[in-house]
């Protein structure tokens, strides 16, 4: 199964974006998803407050910021085969 983790924090509206797109492609192709709260520790904060939302497939950062439809579905189909 594909892992795929999400950093980022509440009320950003940077990473409710990321999530909406990361669960409506998890309708069509299924992989594991993790969210963590970046805020849950000082330590988490201090090395992604500036990077996120930070968007990791399999252990591997894959998108920053931001992440397109089409080409999350393109990364997930790589990692999948």
């Amino acid at each position: 199964m594909i892992r795929v983790e999400v950093y980022g924090k509440r009320d950003c509206c940077l990473c409710d974006d990321v999530k909406a797109t990361l669960l409506k492609v998890r309708r069509d192709i299924p992989f594991d998803l993790h969210e963590i709260d970046i805020e849950s520790t000082p330590e988490l904060y201090a090395i992604y407050a500036e990077r996120i939302p930070l968007v990791l497939v399999n252990g591997r950062i894959a998108f920053k910021f931001r992440v397109q439809e089409a080409a999350l579905r393109r990364r997930l189909g790589r990692e999948g085969t």
